[in-house]
Formats: structure tokens, sequence, C-alpha cells
């Protein structure tokens, strides 16, 4: 039995819904942020839209270099509605699904190298990329995003618990 494999799906099935929860709640002021040095309303909610896609380039690369040599860094997807960043979200929550469902407690164990311009950066095992770079990060920006939320006066969602504008699990 694999029990890494299946605790880290059943705690993507339980995390995802929630951040969902949250960003059907962005207004479309994308350009909006609570300080200069943050990031915008749109930028976290499309970064939260590809955290799911961690898990899939965690376990089926061995390595991502966020600046290969000789190539142009991959550039953020730039959010246009809300209807894009939770189409994207979807779809990446999806592909994390399918690739922790097909693999094993075995290749978790293997290492995944995050690099910088053909340097080495990060050697972990995949379960704690799985665990720190997708289910922890994407918690960490869902709880940034409810802050975003609550100073932009929209109700935050239930998430562990009642919030302050849900009295219920809701």
């Amino acid at each position: 039995m694999n029990f890494m494999t299946q605790g880290l799906l059943q705690e993507l099935e339980m995390e995802m819904p929630s951040t969902r929860k949250t960003l059907e709640r962005i207004p479309e002021k994308f350009d909006w942020a609570p300080h200069q040095k943050s990031m915008t309303m749109g930028r976290l909610a499309q970064h939260l839209s590809e955290i799911p896609d961690w898990a899939v380039k965690a376990i089926s690369l061995d390595e991502l270099d966020l600046a290969p040599p000789g190539a142009q860094p991959p550039q953020p997807q730039v959010a246009t509605s809300r209807a894009q960043v939770l189409a994207n979200f979807d779809k990446n929550v999806a592909g994390a699904k399918a690739v922790l469902a097909s693999t094993n407690d075995e290749h978790l164990m293997k290492p995944w190298s995050l690099k910088m311009g053909g340097k080495t950066i990060l050697t972990l095992p995949r379960v704690a990329v799985l665990r720190n770079f997708v289910l922890n990060h994407n918690v960490h920006h869902r709880a940034q995003l409810g802050v975003y939320l609550r100073l932009n006066d929209i109700p935050v969602p239930s998430v562990y618990g009642p919030s302050a504008d849900e009295g219920s699990l809701g």
C-alpha cells in the first residue's frame, strides 16, 4: 500500500476545495495590492491557480530550472478574469490528482532538484517538494488572499472552521 501517496492525495483533496472557494471570491481588481511590496490581487490569485501544477512537475520531472541557461525564463500567466483563474486552477488540480494517483511511495522518495540558471538551489525527495511547494505553499498563499479579501470588505470563506464572516462551515 502506498501510504505517502494516499495521504498526499487525501490532503490535496481536502485543501483544494477551500482554495477554490477563496478564489471564487476574488474581485476583478487585479491591479490592487495592499502594499507596494505585495503581489497584486491578480498575480496572487493566478499564482494560487498555478501551485497545483508543481505536483505534476515534481512527480514527472527530475528537476526544474526556473531560468534555464540560454533560454527565456518562463513568464507567469497574467490573470484576465476570475473565470480564467478558476479554469486554470481546476485544470491544474485535476493534473495534480492524476499524477499523484499514478505514482508510488518509492518514486516519491527519489530526489528532485530546483535550479536557477543551471545551478541547483535545492534537492529534496519528491514527497518533501509536494508537502512544501504544493500543499504548504497553497495554504500560505490562500491565507494571504484571505487578508486581501478582508481588506476589500469581501467575506472570507470558512476553511478549517468558521470565519468571522461565516458562522458555520458553509
